[in-house]
């Protein structure tokens, strides 16, 4: 199994194609497995690295605090340990939170920057309804295929989740071979209610593209607006009918956004 070493803990990550090195950073609670529809695609252009989590997946869990910043320092120390001096960035979510803060961080390491469905954090975020807030954050039967089902069903559209019922299953399945360490969960949680990067991210100095669904029920679609708006030279592409996870449901639209963007820089 491909570990790295992490602090005091090992990170499973896995790498793919040759050329300019792009890291994919996962959402909440998530881990490389999200990303089984840019893996191929995007790793016959460059060399994707993407890897699990702290205390997600195969990645190990230790007791010292999570916060956004010491994940994008593990980011760092993964982009070392393979020998890369700069890569280009992608976050999702909240995996996007890490990405902001790896390349105000890390600028010098950060050739493009790549946020999807994300936002700045903060008072100004723009949230999503309760009851897709309850959904995502309620641990109830915890690591159960239910509360998996339960918490995915708001990121993708209805129409997707009742056209493609089988793809559904498969996401499930997939979500439920890549376990998530409660207290992991707990931290990530803490870390993105404290996030706030808003007064910040005008310093971000990488080329970078916002990408957003405008059906986006978890991350509204105002948010990369907002980000837009913050980050000097920042372009948007939005896709319509896009969910939060529009990269799943319209991954052809999404990967060519990425790859037409990443070979202008």
């Amino acid at each position: 199994m491909p570990t790295i070493s992490v602090s005091n803990i090992q990170l499973y990550f896995a790498q793919h194609g040759e050329g300019e090195p792009l890291i994919l950073i996962p959402g909440f609670a998530a881990g490389r497995w999200i990303w089984f529809k840019q893996i191929v695609p995007l790793s016959s252009q460059f060399r994707v690295v993407s890897f699990d989590p702290r205390g997600i997946g195969r990645s190990q869990f230790d007791s010292e605090p999570v916060t956004i910043r010491r994940l994008a320092d593990d980011v760092a120390v993964l982009l070392h340990g393979f020998g890369i001096d700069c890569a280009h960035i992608l976050g999702a979510s909240f995996g996007g939170f890490v990405a902001q803060e790896f390349a105000l961080a890390y600028p010098e390491m950060t050739r493009t920057l790549s946020l999807c469905c994300t936002s700045f954090g903060g008072p100004n975020h723009v949230a999503p309804s309760m009851e897709t807030l309850v959904a995502l954050a309620s641990i109830n039967g915890f690591n159960t295929e239910e509360r998996i089902r339960r918490s995915l069903l708001p990121a993708f559209s209805p129409a997707f989740a009742r056209e493609h019922s089988n793809e559904i299953e498969e996401i499930v399945r997939l979500r439920l071979e890549s376990p998530v360490i409660e207290e992991a969960y707990r931290a990530q949680l803490s870390a993105a209610v404290g996030f706030n990067a808003e007064s910040r991210v005008k310093a971000i100095q990488a080329p970078t593209v916002v990408l957003s669904g405008d059906a986006d029920a978890v991350v509204p679609a105002q948010n990369s607006r907002n980000l837009v708006a913050k980050i000097p030279g920042a372009q948007l592409s939005i896709i319509e009918g896009g969910s939060h996870l529009f990269f799943i449901e319209q991954p052809d639209d999404f990967n060519q956004l990425v790859i037409e963007f990443l070979k202008k820089h």
